[in-house]
Formats: structure tokens, sequence, C-alpha cells
């Protein structure tokens, strides 16, 4: 705050320094208070969408005879579309505003999810998992340009995190619920599959009318600040330091800064699908019941969500995004060795969920390297590039894990080759110094 007091006798320039520092704390807390919460939770859910989908493959694939290459088919499909629609999904919420757009991807990503309930052979499954990434398109980029536009940076990593926790948490809370859900088997004559993805689609409903209902736009549009704190935090945006920044969508997406970020989530992501989608299942080679699988799967992701808020918060106070960046790739890598050097339960557990702390810690240092050089339309537009290259990892990671165990027979070779793509986002992480001085 130290611009604030510029050209003011030095008693009445602190006196000015702390109140517009504690305008902004109150800004600040109004703000996450508000915000976080909500958009944790539709988090949540939205990757629900992933978690009920590897649960659901413990009954589904045997009592529609999907073989694991279709069941990774289909789970990969989705990240096609969701790719494909990203750029012209965020353009549009730059136009209309963050607060009805994101609105309306919850809402409409619930009703098509709760359709999962009509899946009844590979087609279906495959057109509406395809529908169900049209719907999803632009909502984590969307959110992630909400928050830059509403936090200043040294707040920004922590914010992120809170928000991105809703990943683990949703395997965390979410693994043992539905594989209680499909207990409901048979239930006026419905799949226990079938229920568990009616009943974890239906709340975001409510969640996308309450989004449209608490979310602003801009800090100059939210009457429950006061004028003080709005043009205080508005202040602080303005005067934030980029290196190079780029406000044109076109400059932005031939910036090799855009490119390489594009890569190293591209690579990351992989990762985060490849084991999330089919943690259940390899889960299920040690002999467990599909209730025990639901909560060992839960336990990686514990270690994940905490994890992920503790390694934020060191970053937020202590910087150095791009080296933390890429030890948390590297641990990503690190952790997927285990479960192929040990038949122990013990030892896969322990790996998986140092494997799931370094992917989620990357994703939320990740997104705030990019927003300290895209501004404007430049930033809804490149972010969603960013975002939508690197979620075809999301397809090629199931799909590749689901390949290789139909080829190999185990899923010893698939693990070997996320792996080697996490470490590859390893060195692609430290490449960005080359690039970036000023973090």
């Amino acid at each position: 705050m130290t611009v604030l007091q510029q050209g003011a006798p030095s008693g009445l320039g602190v006196s000015r320094a702390d109140t517009a520092d504690a305008a902004l704390q109150s800004a600040v807390k109004k703000a996450a208070i508000r915000f976080v919460p909500l958009l944790t939770v539709a988090y949540l859910f939205n990757y629900l969408d992933r978690t009920s989908l590897s649960v659901a493959a413990l009954t589904m694939n045997q009592q529609l005879g999907l073989t694991p290459s279709q069941f990774g088919l289909a789970a990969g499909i989705f990240f096609l579309s969701y790719s494909t629609f990203e750029i012209p999904s965020n353009l549009l919420l730059y136009k209309v505003g963050a607060r009805r757009w994101i609105a309306r991807i919850m809402i409409s990503w619930g009703l098509v999810s709760a359709a999962m309930v009509f899946v009844v052979g590979p087609n279906s499954f495959y057109a509406l998992r395809f529908l169900l990434g049209v719907m999803e398109a632009g909502f984590f980029p969307g959110v992630t340009f909400f928050l830059a536009a509403w936090f200043p940076t040294q707040y920004r990593t922590r914010m992120l995190a809170w928000f991105l926790v809703g990943i683990p948490l949703s395997s965390l809370i979410g693994t043992p619920v539905c594989s209680m859900l499909l207990q409901m088997d048979g239930i006026w004559g419905f799949h226990g599959w079938q229920w568990m993805f009616f009943l974890v689609s239906l709340p975001c409903l409510p969640l996308g009318v309450l989004t449209l209902i608490l979310l602003a736009d801009r800090p100059q549009s939210a009457s429950w600040l006061t004028k003080e704190e709005r043009d205080t935090l508005e202040g602080v945006l303005a005067s934030e330091v980029r290196e190079r920044p780029q406000s044109s969508l076109w400059a932005a997406l031939k910036d090799a800064r855009v490119l390489i970020c594009a890569a190293i989530q591209f690579g990351f992501t992989l990762g985060s699908y490849g084991i999330g989608i089919w943690l259940p299942l390899m889960l299920k080679e040690y002999h467990l019941s599909n209730i025990a699988v639901g909560w060992v799967t839960a336990i990686p992701y514990l270690f994940a969500s905490v994890g992920m808020i503790l390694w934020a918060r060191y970053v937020d106070e202590k910087g150095r995004r791009i080296a933390n960046l890429a030890i948390a790739c590297a641990l990503g890598g690190i952790g997927l060795l285990a479960p192929i050097l040990s038949n122990s339960l013990i030892s896969a557990v322990i790996g998986f969920s140092l494997a799931l702390i370094g992917v989620t810690a990357a994703r939320a240092i990740f997104w705030t390297i990019p927003t300290r050089f895209l501004t404007g339309v430049a930033a809804a537009g490149g972010l969603a590039f960013i975002n939508s290259v690197a979620t075809t990892g999301g397809f090629f990671g199931p799909y590749m894990m689901g390949w290789l165990k139909e080829f190999s027979g185990s899923y010893v070779v698939g693990l070997l080759a996320v792996a080697a793509i996490i470490f590859a986002s390893t060195i692609a992480s430290l490449s960005l110094k080359l690039f970036i001085s000023k973090e």
C-alpha cells in the first residue's frame, strides 16, 4: 500500500494507508465469504459428474456390457466437446457477464447429468457425455477469470485453492456417498447407478439460481460493499503490475507463455483424470467390496485437500510460483511409481495420495501464473484456450488408461505412461523461467 502514502505528510500518509488497507481487507473478506463457499460447492458437484462416473463403472459397465476401451472413450469424449466449446463459452461470458453465464452453465449441466439415467448402451453413453461437455464448457476458466477480477494477486492463490478444493472433496465426500447410492439397485425398477446419477445432479439446479443471486461481475456493481471498499479494491486491482501484459485475444494465443502453460496443464490434467477416473477400478483389483472401494478411494483425496490448501498458503506467503509448480508436478509423477513397484494396498494408497497432492496443488499454483500477464478479453479467451487445450488431457488420460489396460492386461503400463507425461510437465514448468522473470 506504499502508493497510497506518496505525496502526503508522514502522519497523514500512514493514516490513509491504514484506512485503505482496512477497507481492502474488509472488501476481500466480504467477497471471499460471499463467493468462495458457493463456487467451491458448485465445483464439487461439477467434479462429482466425473467422480460418480468412476463409481458407476463398478456395476454399470457389466450391466451395459461396456468394455474397458468403451468406458475410457465415453469418459474421455466429454473432454473433446468441453475443449471445443471452451473459448466460445468464455467469450460469451466476457460479453454477458460471469454471473449470468456461470449460472447458465450450472443449471444446464445439472439437467444433462441427470439425463444419464437414460443410458442404455455405448452410443447413448457417448452422446450424453459429449452433450455434458458442451454444457459444462467454460465453467472453470470462467470462475478463474471471475476470481482474478475480484481478488488481488496477494490473495489469489489461496482463493483459487479454496475453490479448487472442490476437486478432491468431490472424491473425498462423493466417492463413499456414490458407492452407497449404488446400493439402491432395484428400487422402483432402476439400477443403483441410475439413482446415483440422478441424485448427485439435482443440487446443481438450486446452486445455479444461488449463483445468479449472489455473484456480482465486478466490485463496482456490488451493492453489499461500501463505496470506500469498492473504490479501494478496484484501485488495487487496477494498479497490479503485470509482466508484458496481453489484452488482445489473438496476441495472447500466439504468446509463448500461453502455449507453454497449455502444455503444462495438459500434462497434469491427463494425470489427474487418468488417476481419478480409474482409481476405484484399480483399487477393486485388491479384492475390496464396492463400499470399501468408496472409502479407500477417499483417503488420497483427504490428503490432497489438506495438502493443496497448505501449499497454496505457503506460495502466497513465499512466492516462487514457478518453482513450486515444478515441484508439485514432480511429486505427482513420483507418487505413481509406488503402486507400480509394490503390490501392497498400503503402498498404493500412499503413492496415489502423493500423486494427487502433487497434481491438485499444481492446479492451484498454476492458475495464478497466466492471470499475471493476461487481461481483458485476452484473459477470458486466453484462459479458455489454455484450459481447452489442457482439458484434452482429460480425454487422453482415461482413454489411454483403458486402452493400455485392455492391451496389456494390467494398469502398470498406463501408470508408467501417465507418470512420464507428468514428468514432462515438470520440465515445461521450469522452462517458464525463460519467459517470465517477475512472478
